[in-house]
């Protein structure tokens, strides 16, 4: 069929979640995509459209004119809504976009720019809405009762010129987020820098953590994590889709100019229902108030939330202690440094920017806890392990920041993370709660008390903290990881799979997907998978001595006992290298040799270096803790009498 051109009115939709749902069951997502054709096919023809194609999870649709779209648009949605509210079970909301532009038609198919750009418009509208350009809100605007709301020009991906948007009516109200009953959820997105000199870009990093900081620490308000909202630096997802993303009922965002001493703080609350700032403030201000101006938004987002702030949080909000502004922009950029991915470098600076902010303020409680952090990293990367010397060192700066500040949740965590690693399990755990008591959003205390938890042989509890570390930061790839294992170890398989789905999107590549994905299979009985992913794990292993444990491993799980204790044999022959050691101690589990087994494992609790987990909790090693050697062991690291 030869090819033309013509003007269309192009619609897109989109059944929200069906991605996540076809992996949480896919026989419930297909009934839901059989469900979606026989409400919304008919309402095609009805006004005229010819469905081009179906996207697999939606259509793509053509129609003669754009007002006939628009309406189609609103009678699905009208109708979609008409069987929200009568079937029990999950709700069907689609995702609607409508552009009007020329297409080239082949073989019954739409190509052009104008394609293009509808399936682009579809992704800024919320669940149960509807977004439109601005050629189709000329033709519409005067022609339909809902409310029509201009999202300004928007740069689309792949379109070489920014497009007018606009939002027709209002969306399905989201779907309640996960959480205790009536606790606020609030995402605080990286504030734009827009200061002259391009090295004060760390201020708006900064001033960012420090809001997350300050917010958390209210216990009726729950805080996305900043590895969670840095994901949405310079987005042009809408308001609804970073709250669908997030799970959180409110924004925070804003900008920061910084010249000299000098501040210009804006900032703005949007609530995700309305997508309208519900008040905004600028603060023009000097470096030394800018305590008081998060005091002052943690107070005001507090107020419209309906956040209960008990007593002890507002005399903590207005009695933070004063730090020179010099020292405080020395540890704004240490935690940006420390905030990087590890290396040696970035912890080295993160070091040096500390030192130099308690030398400008020796009364920095926040710089002696950031310093204590950056020196047990650095022992624990880079200097032989935890136990290490610096461990002794980080316990020094740790102490003196408690001194400073005995309610700094951060100093309180890192004090847990030194008696954990000299196995004082009960003292551990009381500093990792009485962090959480001081900010109850902490993501990381949260999983740093999960893991000791599963050390501990408590996964229940476990469990409970790392949904509640996955809740406050869910594009954590640590947060994911660790929690498939242990929904693995419990035997929910299709839990634990929906976040190995996640924990694919947000690091295909990464060793920690391949490890949750060969556990998985394990758990199936599947061995090729598992084999598969055991192998992808190490060829994303940096370390040469790390992928040829991993290749041992996968060998004796393989049956190849030969093969395995050959590459064995040679990591017995090198240095310790602790990272590995309880690898082998497990690799020797799969090969029966309970023997070898134990004197690894013996080898990294000496090194200070034996994540007990797995050994505590995988069912696949409970003949090694059947063995009274396992009993031997625990003893030694103090967790049993």
């Amino acid at each position: 069929m030869a090819a033309h051109r013509r003007l269309a009115a192009i619609m897109f939709t989109d059944i929200v979640g069906f991605t996540s749902a076809a992996q949480d069951s896919e026989a419930d997502a297909l009934r839901m995509l059989r469900e979606e054709e026989e409400l919304v096919r008919p309402l095609f023809a009805a006004h005229r459209g010819r469905e081009v194609k179906s996207t697999g999870d939606g259509s793509l649709v053509e129609f003669e004119s754009a007002l006939r779209a628009v309406e189609c648009a609103l009678a699905i949605h009208d109708r979609v809504r008409d069987r929200n509210a009568r079937a029990p079970g999950p709700k069907l909301r689609l995702r609607i976009g409508v552009h009007l532009g020329d297409v080239e038609e082949r073989n019954g198919d739409i190509f052009g720019d104008a394609v293009n750009i509808a399936s682009r418009i579809e992704t800024f509208a919320p669940p149960g809405g509807l977004c439109i350009s601005g050629p189709v809100y000329e033709q519409v605007r005067n022609k339909i009762a809902q409310s029509i709301e201009s999202l300004g020009p928007q740069t689309l991906k792949h379109v070489r010129f920014p497009v007018e948007i606009y939002r027709v009516g209002a969306a399905e109200p989201p779907e309640p987020s996960a959480g205790p009953p009536g606790i606020a959820r609030l995402a605080v997105l990286p504030f734009a820098s827009i200061s002259p000199d391009p090295q004060d870009a760390y201020f708006a990093d900064g001033l960012t953590e420090e809001l997350i900081h300050v917010l958390s620490q209210l216990r009726g308000l729950r805080v996305i994590a900043r590895t969670s909202v840095n994901a949405y630096r310079s987005t042009a997802k809408t308001v609804a889709q970073i709250g669908a993303e997030l799970g959180v009922t409110s924004l925070l965002e804003g900008s920061v100019r910084k010249e000299g001493d000098q501040l210009r703080i804006t900032v703005q609350l949007v609530p995700v229902d309305s997508q309208a700032p519900a008040w905004a403030r600028t603060y023009d201000r000097t470096l030394d108030h800018v305590f008081a101006v998060q005091a002052d938004i943690a107070r005001l987002v507090a107020r419209r939330l309906r956040v209960r702030v008990r007593s002890a949080e507002a005399t903590r909000l207005r009695s933070r202690p004063r730090v020179r502004s010099e020292s405080y922009l020395a540890y704004l950029r240490g935690r940006s440094c420390l905030n990087q991915v590890v290396t040696k470098d970035s912890l080295e600076r993160a070091r040096s920017e500390f030192e130099r902010a308690i030398a400008l303020d020796p009364q920095n409680a926040p710089a002696h806890s950031g310093l204590a952090d950056a020196i047990r990293q650095l022992g624990w990367y880079y200097g032989g392990g935890p136990g290490a010397p610096t461990d002794a060192e980080a316990g020094r700066w740790t102490a003196r920041a408690l001194e400073l500040d005995p309610k700094l949740a951060e100093a309180h965590a890192s004090l847990g993370l030194l008696r954990w690693d000299a196995f004082d399990y009960a003292a551990a755990e009381r500093e990792f709660r009485a962090a959480l008591s001081l900010s109850p959003s902490y993501s990381q205390g949260h999983f740093w008390y999960a893991v000791l938890l599963e050390d501990l042989a408590r996964p229940d509890e476990a469990l409970e903290e790392l949904t509640l570390a996955e809740g406050a930061d869910p594009l954590s790839s640590k947060n994911l990881f660790q929690l498939s294992c242990l929904l693995i170890w419990l035997g929910r398989l299709d839990e634990a799979y929906a976040r190995i789905q996640r924990l694919g999107e947000l690091a295909p590549s990464g060793r920690g997907y391949f490890n949750a994905l060969a556990r998985y299979h394990l758990a199936r009985s599947d061995l090729p998978e598992s084999l598969r992913a055991v192998r992808q794990m190490a060829a994303a292993a940096e370390e040469p001595r790390l992928r040829d444990v991993l290749e041992a491993l996968a060998r004796g799980l393989s049956g190849d006992a030969d093969g395995a204790r050959s590459l064995l044999a040679r990591e017995a022959e090198l240095p310790d290298y602790p990272p590995t050691q309880w690898i082998v101690g497990w690799a020797y589990a799969e090969l029966g040799d309970r023997a070898e087994c134990f004197r690894w494992l013996e080898k990294a609790r000496r090194n200070h270096n034996l994540p007990l987990q797995q050994f505590r909790l995988d069912p696949r090693l409970a003949p090694i803790r059947t063995d009274p050697r396992f009993g031997e062991l625990l003893r030694a690291m103090r967790l049993v009498p």
